[in-house]
Order: structure tokens, then C-alpha cells, then sequence
């Protein structure tokens, strides 16, 4: 039997799951989780790295001891965020996207290239917290004097293991900076902006084999989560996707990046797959309803909050891709300074942040359909928020498709399919 291993990162828990075939399905065992979050230092938000290398190497020790030989592993995490090095020395702290840092920069970007030609050439949304614009912070404060490389979160993370520095395609899409075109960096948008030209190297596919940690291979998978997450929906049919966590992404596979004008102004984005194109939308997602639960209901289980939800009454619904929801001191906060009427217990609240949700899914779908000239009847659910009934049947009520909700692991098993395919394994 062949196992490999996915290592799968998310912003608040990081899970180890191997999987191997049987016959024609992919099974999958969790041996390993652990807990991620941002952490404040100096009035910034930024990531423990040095601990997700820790929790990393824990979780390959456990799938060792119960699997005894793993094959290969892979990493997928959020996209956008990276390390900078210098040499074989972490240029830290590691920044956080969430972190407001870029927001006195965004307008200096545009000056030198703006956001209409940045579009045609990557079609990639307007974010503030794009890598292209974070990097562009780094080089105003100093920090890329003297760097020598920057990785994604991932990529950082199987250098740790084996020591090659790697750009997977799939992450690289997310930072702003790919042509939609060539599929490489864009050098004309790192000469403008006036960055370091070496740090941006040729990107490499899903399935390479780049190096080895005590015996097993180290492999690219679509190390953009999503990418990998897309992967892992077992549906032959294209049908438009959510992939539902603290981010939904909403979405579906084209042939090939669409860069018109209607699609930079709904604010759509082109990101890249194993051989396809992913045209999605970010929507704020479960960063509501985790916020307000850490704010209203620290601790209660999701089954609890959505019973509250359920019985509440209140209809007033809000822009869930506000602005004011990105990084709020106070969410419930945030929720009172934008609604009309005031909500009068936590059901309220957790009840409007749904049906916000739905309403949001709605309007995306909606754009989707007329971006792409398409009809679509049904929309395919994976991942955590997969698995919440109350919101799956608002979904459905509000966009009239059928939903279908697959409450499983999507990311790991696209890592794992990819890890497997590149072994031609059946």
C-alpha cells in the first residue's frame, strides 16, 4: 500500500490526513491537528512560523508512527502570505494578510500601474491585503534590502523540510503578480513597481517532486488551498463551487482567464488550477460567525449557535464583503455600526450574519452567470461550512439552484489526488 500525506493549513487549525487508494476511491485517515491564529506583536498582526514548522514535523512523526512508510507529503495553505529570506535566514516577523500595513501603500501602487492594467494583465481581484501590495510595503520600510528570496507560506514550509526553495503556480497566482497570459511572473509589473527582479523565479506545477524529508518525497500539490480544494470535489460535471471556511470562494473552472472590464468591475478573480483556470469571488465566509462567536458565545458548539439562528427573527441582512468586517477590534461592533435596528440577543446577530452569507452567494452566482454567459442549476458545497444545514437551506431558498453539501475534507483530498496522480498510482 502507498500512503501519502497531505498537510493541510487553514488560518485558525492545521490538519495531517493520509491517504491511499482503494481501487478507485481515495481513503483518508486524520492523525494529526492542531490549533493557528494570528498573534499581535509591535501592533501588527503576523503568523508563528517558526511554530507551524514545529506543528509540521510533530504531525509527519504521528503519520510515521501509525503508517509506518509515507511515500510523499505536501503542503497547502491561504494564499498570499509569504516569508522573505536572506540567504538560509528568515527576514521576520512572517505578516499576517489580515494585517493593515498595505493600506497607506494601495494608492502609491496604482500610481505606477493602475489597478485596470494590473487587471488586464493578472486578472486577479482587487484585495488590499494582495501580496503584490504587501511586497510593495517591504520595499518602502527596507525589508527587501538585502533578501535574497521570498516563499509562500507553503512552499516556506517544505523548504524547512528539505531544504529547496520552491514557487508553486498555483499560490504564485495569489499574489497579484502572474501574467494570465504566460502563467510566469509578470516582469513588467516588477519593473514598474520597482522591485528586486531575482526574487521572482520560474513557477513551478503541481505533482514536481522537489527534494525529501527523512525518506519521503516532497511534492508540490496545488499548494494554494483552494486550488487544492477545488481538486478535491468529486463531481465530473463543472459546476460552480463554494469553498466554505474562514473564506468562501465562489466559483468555477474556466478554459481560460476572463480579463474584461465586466469582470475587473464585479471584481472577479482568475486564479490558477492544475491545467484550468479558476474564475471566483471571495466572500468574507465563516470570519463572521467565528468573530461573533469569540465576542457572544465564546465556546458554545456551532450546533447551539445555529439553533439560536434558527429561532431568532430577525430579517435585516448586511454587505458581508464590507470593508469594516476584514479585521474588526469588535465584530459585533462592526455588525451595530452598519444595521438600521439593533439586534437584542446573539441569536440576532449570528442569524443576520447567515442570511448575509446567503444573500452574498446569491449576488456572486448571479454575476457568474453573466460573466461567463452561463446558466447554472446547482452549486456544489465543500468544507467545514459545508456541514452547517441552516446556511446550505438558506442558500438554496435564496439562489433557487440545488445545493449539494459535501461536508468532507475537499483541500486534502485535491493534495492527496494530485500526490497520487503524479505516482500514476491505480
Amino acid at each position: 500500500m502507498q500512503y501519502c500525506l497531505a498537510i493541510d493549513i487553514g488560518a485558525s487549525s492545521g490538519r495531517h490526513i493520509v491517504g491511499w487508494r482503494e481501487g478507485s476511491e481515495i481513503r483518508t485517515k486524520e492523525v494529526y491537528r492542531f490549533p493557528n491564529g494570528v498573534r499581535e506583536m509591535n501592533g501588527h498582526l503576523t503568523w508563528d512560523i517558526c511554530a507551524l514548522v514545529k506543528e509540521v514535523k510533530e504531525g509527519i512523526e504521528k503519520a510515521k508512527e501509525e503508517f509506518g512508510e509515507i511515500s510523499s507529503l505536501s503542503v497547502d495553505t491561504w494564499g498570499v502570505d509569504y516569508v522573505l529570506m536572506k540567504g538560509d535566514e528568515e527576514l521576520l516577523p512572517c505578516y499576517a494578510y489580515r494585517d493593515g500595513r498595505t493600506e497607506a501603500v494601495i494608492p502609491q501602487v496604482h500610481e505606477r500601474m493602475g489597478f485596470s492594467e494590473l487587471y488586464r494583465r493578472t486578472g486577479i481581484q482587487f484585495q488590499p491585503f494582495n501580496t503584490i501590495y504587501q511586497l510593495y510595503a517591504d520595499k518602502l520600510s527596507g525589508r527587501l534590502e538585502g533578501a535574497t528570496d521570498f516563499m509562500m507560506i507553503p512552499e516556506y514550509l517544505m523548504y524547512k523540510l528539505c531544504g529547496v526553495k520552491s514557487h508553486e503556480y498555483t499560490d504564485a497566482t495569489t499574489t497579484g503578480m502572474v501574467s494570465a497570459l504566460t502563467g510566469e511572473y509578470d516582469r513588467e509589473i516588477v519593473k514598474t513597481l520597482g522591485l528586486p527582479g531575482h526574487l521572482f523565479c520560474k513557477l513551478d506545477r503541481p505533482g514536481k517532486v522537489i527534494g525529501e524529508y527523512e525518506g519521503i518525497e516532497v511534492m508540490l500539490c496545488a499548494t494554494h488551498d483552494t486550488g487544492s480544494a477545488v481538486e478535491g470535489i468529486p463531481f465530473e460535471e463543472n459546476i460552480p463551487y463554494i469553498s466554505s471556511g474562514t473564506w468562501s470562494l465562489l466559483g468555477v473552472k474556466t478554459e481560460k482567464p476572463l480579463t474584461d472590464r465586466a469582470s475587473e468591475k464585479a471584481n472577479w478573480s482568475n486564479e490558477g488550477g492544475p491545467g484550468y483556470n479558476r474564475y471566483q469571488k471571495n466572500i468574507m465566509g465563516m470570519w463572521l460567525i467565528n468573530r461573533l462567536r469569540d465576542e457572544l458565545s465564546s465556546g458554545k458548539p456551532f450546533p447551539e449557535i445555529v439553533e439560536e439562528a434558527e429561532k431568532s427573527r430577525f430579517e435585516e441582512t448586511v454587505d458581508a464583503n464590507a470593508p469594516v468586517f476584514l479585521s474588526p477590534e469588535s465584530m459585533k461592533a462592526a455588525f451595530d455600526a452598519v444595521l438600521g435596528g439593533k439586534p437584542e440577543s446573539a441569536g440576532d446577530y449570528f442569524r443576520c450574519a447567515y442570511k448575509s452569507l446567503a444573500l452574498s452567494y446569491k449576488n456572486a452566482v448571479s454575476e457568474l452567470e453573466r460573466n461567463t454567459g452561463r446558466h447554472y442549476n446547482e452549486i456544489c458545497i465543500v468544507g467545514g461550512g459545508a456541514k452547517n444545514r441552516f446556511l446550505n437551506e438558506l442558500t438554496e431558498k435564496v439562489t433557487g439552484k440545488k445545493v449539494t453539501a459535501l461536508p468532507i475534507e475537499a483541500t486534502a483530498l485535491g493534495n492527496l489526488k494530485i500526490q497520487l496522480e503524479a505516482y500514476n498510482v491505480s
